[in-house]
C-alpha cells in the first residue's frame, strides 16, 4: 500500500478521474425522463395519453375522439 504523499497524490489523481467520469456522462437517461414526465401535465380523458399544453390536448381531442364529447376546459381554447 502507499505512504504518505504517495498515497495523497493517489487519492487526488483518483478523485479527479471519478470527476472527469461523472461530467462526460452527463445527465443520465432516468434524470432525463422524471424531467420529461413532469412536463406532461395534462390527460385525455377518453385514453390516458399525456399532453404538455392544453392546445396540443384539443388538437390531440379533435383527432383522435371525433365522436365523443370535448371537455369544458378544452371548449374555451
Amino acid at each position: 500500500m502507499a505512504r504518505g504523499q504517495q498515497k495523497v497524490q493517489s487519492q487526488q489523481k483518483s478523485a479527479e478521474k471519478a470527476a472527469k467520469i461523472k461530467k462526460q456522462q452527463g445527465h443520465s437517461a432516468n434524470d432525463q425522463k422524471k424531467a420529461a414526465q413532469k412536463a406532461l401535465v395534462h390527460v385525455c380523458a377518453v385514453c390516458k395519453a399525456q399532453m404538455p399544453d392544453p392546445k396540443t390536448y384539443k388538437q390531440h381531442f379533435e383527432n383522435k375522439h371525433p365522436k365523443n364529447d370535448m371537455p369544458q376546459d378544452l371548449k374555451d381554447l
